[in-house]
């Protein structure tokens, strides 16, 4: 049996997979593994680590730029400091199209652009899950506005997907990897535009904070650049473990920690959608 034959079996069972689970389930799956949520929306503590007793209940890191000054807010269902009192479609409002319910907008570096690709199922999961999280009473920094900010528009994401689409192996991993807004970090901007339509995936964006200057890596599908040559169990422990095609460590702030949590089957359906990145140097 080929291998592009066992990923679409796989493919199927997952889908299955997805399936039997509650929604709430689904959602979680989803809110703790590829979204990473709680890497931008939980306190943390010493070296990094989230604060689980106050878990989604407001990030400590702040995006200080020349449109906006923000830090992730606290979307646990809490009534005073959380989203206890938005509704389903207020909540979904803020996700896909970063409004708020009072109709204040939402910074961009919420990735509410690559979210237009949730299919219905997922997205009423993911809603069912932040509304099942225990309330954490904790009142995050308001967000300051500065100027008119930039949303960028994501290729190929601008509408649902479909569970049948989900049946494909690399479909499949076009839509993982955009829910997980990867290309968000791994494609370069320049003078606040990030270029998805001519790097896309090229890496090269700049990271700085508390572990220190770092710029995100080629994840394309160039031989000597990108990932082209590296095998699927050295792309899935990169993307799990922080570990290079080499052996040395990636630095952060990449969320491996919450990659880990994944399927086997969505890891490889992942791996199968970056072979298809055209190769960039």
């Amino acid at each position: 049996m080929s291998r592009w034959m066992l990923a679409g079996l796989a493919a199927i069972a997952i889908a299955g997979q997805a399936n039997a689970q509650s929604p709430v389930e689904r959602g979680g799956y989803l809110v703790n593994g590829i979204l990473t949520c709680g890497n931008c929306h939980t306190p943390k503590g010493e070296r990094g680590v989230e604060l689980t007793a106050q878990m989604h209940a407001g990030g400590v890191i702040e995006w200080d730029t020349p449109t906006f000054k923000v830090k992730g807010s606290n979307i646990t269902p809490d009534r005073d400091t959380g989203i206890g009192t938005w509704t389903d479609p207020q909540i979904k409002a803020a996700i896909q199209n970063g409004v708020r319910p009072n109709g204040t907008p939402l910074a961009p570096i919420m990735p509410f652009a690559f979210y237009k690709v949730f299919t219905p199922g997922d997205l009423d999961a993911v809603v069912a899950y932040l509304k099942s999280v225990p309330a954490a009473r904790n009142q995050t920094q308001l967000p300051v506005y500065k100027a008119a900010m930039h949303v960028d528009a994501v290729p190929n994401a601008d509408k649902p997907m479909s569970e049948a689409d989900l049946r494909d192996p690399v479909k499949r991993g076009f839509y993982l990897v955009t829910i997980g807004h990867c290309m968000e970090c791994h494609t370069p901007m320049v003078r606040g535009v990030r270029q998805l339509d001519t790097a896309y995936g090229k890496g090269g964006f700049r990271f700085t904070g508390p572990f220190g200057e770092s710029f995100s890596r080629n994840i394309t599908s160039h031989r000597e650049k990108g990932i082209g040559a590296w095998t699927d169990d050295e792309i899935k422990r990169a993307i799990t473990q922080g570990v290079r095609k080499d052996g040395s460590p990636l630095k952060p702030p990449m969320g491996y920690a919450w990659y880990a949590r994944m399927t086997d089957a969505d890891l490889g359906a992942i791996v199968a959608y970056l072979r298809t990145v055209p190769p960039l140097e």
